[in-house]
């Protein structure tokens, strides 16, 4: 077994060495508004934005055997294995001309996280926290979406819970780490953004954005 994670390892060193990508991971329950300023940022900063289940959506939409495997998966209720989503997000990077990405909802959990810096390789610049209570992501759900069904209060409830019990191990070890920057998701979109700015801005003047 040994040796052919150590084929992967190489592989991935070989094929991201000589492209040097600055990653930043988008993390924030449902409601938080992640989406929202992942598209401000891409505007402004000129990053490119990876979201995960987009990128396995995909993968099932083009039909290819890889897809009907994850299609099948989530048919019986099993969690698609890290290696698949990170292969996804590798691909993605190596086959686009930019060099700055926002990888959205993704690690979702601590397991995401070990795998995606041990295959690729690549360790976060940050991660940009969106920091929101339970009720005011509910508030946003439930006054977004009007009459969508997986948006009723026990939905919204369970996917915050698995939020919380996932993904916040993932920002306590970057934090622990003083990768992460957490923003007051609750505020106004305007102001959530020149937060962001700040950020971004600072970013750009290290001559890394």
């Amino acid at each position: 077994m040994g040796s052919a994670t150590e084929a992967t390892k190489d592989i991935s060193e070989n094929l991201l060495g000589d492209k040097k990508v600055t990653v930043v991971f988008v993390l924030g329950g449902p409601g938080s508004g992640k989406g929202t300023q992942c598209a401000n940022i891409v505007e402004h900063y000129g990053f490119t934005h990876l979201s995960a289940g987009d990128l396995l959506r995909a993968e099932i939409k083009s039909g290819s055997e890889n897809g009907t495997m994850i299609q099948n998966m989530i048919k019986e209720g099993k969690i698609v294995p890290s290696e698949v989503t990170i292969k996804l997000l590798q691909t993605a990077i190596l086959e686009n001309g930019n060099d700055k990405f926002l990888i959205d909802g993704f690690p979702r959990n601590e397991e995401n996280r070990a795998a995606f810096e041990r295959v690729t390789g690549i360790v976060p610049e940050f991660v940009l926290f969106f920091d929101c209570s339970e009720e005011e992501m509910e508030r946003r759900l439930l006054g977004r979406n009007q009459g969508r069904v997986d948006d009723n209060i026990e939905t919204i409830k369970k996917r915050f819970k698995v939020f919380v019990e996932s993904s916040l191990p993932v920002v306590e070890h970057y934090e622990s780490l003083g990768k992460v920057k957490r923003i007051d998701a609750a505020k106004p979109i305007p102001e959530v953004f020149e937060d962001i700015k700040v950020i971004f801005s600072s970013l750009a003047s290290k001559g890394t954005a």
